[in-house]
């Protein structure tokens, strides 16, 4: 078939022949369109044959270089091979058919037991394909057999059909995957907006707590500077005493050195007087004991440590209206997600107020006093 093939082509197109074929005087084949190539070619100034053609050309056969002269009808009047043409259409059919069979039995398998018998049936009690000699006088002659064409065309339909479905299963997975992807974006914005609404809502809650912090030191100050002022005052006024009663001495010490007894008698009767007042402090205040102390400013925070500790998201609907007083004592919307205290500790937040309010100012109070 190859040494054929070989007498089949063309030397012009390097292919096989394509009709019609045309045969030159020097009985050497060649394409029409390769040989009207040839012709135009080798006559340029010619017309075509669609002009009108006055008188024929020549060219030269690529073969064997053989002059070949036209008349005026150019490679049209130039025989056709009708010969060659037929061997190309059975040469044709015969390479087609030689692809079609000849090649699936040629890899077609041979069976292990029987080295020179092809498999061309299928065991349908063992499910496995194997040969004639095999059903005839081997393991299979008292198995049920069947047409291999036919298995082959059932389990190639009933694979098809799995290949179909896994497509189809592999389709709705993939869907799947991509909700579970859309439902991970989602959860992940929706964790977002809760972690920044429960930020915003405990930087509200240490806002009250630092204001809370600044009004009661204020309230300390207060109290602190009253106090101080009074003792500062008091303690000038001792300063004051102190110094008169330096003064006396050292008027009572000069005195004393007095030589003469009628002058020393004449200034010691006011000195004693003034001896007698500067003696007397009943005129001045005493600080009561335990003034200095501000124990009444000290607070005690367990129960709201207790109930901040106890804060935690709401867990049902039936606890709105708890949320929404815990909100107004504390002063935090939790807006029914980002916390709420727990039973019982809702009161003592609400009683944060009451418990930092400071004592009675000391202005109130008035020191005592003692002779």
């Amino acid at each position: 078939m190859d040494s054929l093939e070989k007498q089949l082509i063309c030397p012009i197109c390097l292919e096989m022949f394509t009709k019609p074929v045309v045969i030159l005087p020097c009985q050497h084949n060649l394409c029409r369109k390769c040989a009207n190539d040839i012709f135009q070619s080798s006559n340029p100034y010619l017309p075509t044959r669609g002009g009108s053609v006055t008188s024929g050309g020549r060219f030269r056969c690529p073969s064997c270089r053989h002059e070949v002269v036209l008349d005026r009808h150019g490679v049209y009047g130039l025989q056709r091979n009708l010969l060659v043409e037929n061997i190309i259409d059975m040469y044709k059919q015969e390479y087609i058919s030689s692809r079609s069979s000849p090649e699936r039995k040629d890899d077609q398998p041979i069976c292990e037991i029987h080295e020179d018998e092809k498999i061309n049936i299928y065991c349908l009690t063992c499910s496995v394909p194997t040969c004639s000699m095999c059903k005839v006088f081997g393991s299979h002659k008292d198995c049920e057999v069947a047409p291999l064409n036919s298995i082959y065309q059932t389990q190639k339909t009933e694979l098809t059909d799995g290949i179909s479905m896994m497509v189809g299963n592999n389709d709705r997975i993939q869907g799947i995957i991509s909700q579970l992807e859309e439902t991970c974006r989602t959860i992940e914005e929706n964790g977002s907006r809760q972690k920044s609404n429960v930020c915003e809502k405990f930087d509200h809650l240490y806002t009250i707590l630092e204001d809370r912090k600044r009004e009661m030191n204020l309230k300390v100050n207060a109290e602190q500077e009253e106090k101080l002022n009074y003792i500062r005052g008091l303690t000038r006024k001792y300063g004051d005493h102190l110094e008169t009663m330096t003064k006396i001495m050292e008027t009572g010490t000069q005195t004393l050195e007095e030589p003469e007894m009628a002058v020393f008698l004449q200034s010691s009767k006011p000195l004693f007087q003034k001896i007698a007042e500067a003696s007397n402090t009943s005129h001045l205040e005493r600080v009561e004991r335990g003034y200095e102390n501000t124990d009444l400013f000290s607070v005690s925070f367990k129960k709201e440590c207790m109930a901040l500790r106890n804060i935690d998201f709401a867990r049902d609907d039936d606890d709105d209206d708890e949320e929404e007083e815990d909100e107004d004592d504390v002063g935090i919307d939790v807006d029914g997600r980002a916390g709420q205290t727990a039973s019982g500790d809702a009161d003592s937040l609400g009683q944060l107020n009451e418990t930092l309010l400071p004592p009675q100012p000391l202005s109130a109070r008035t020191p005592a006093t003692s002779s």
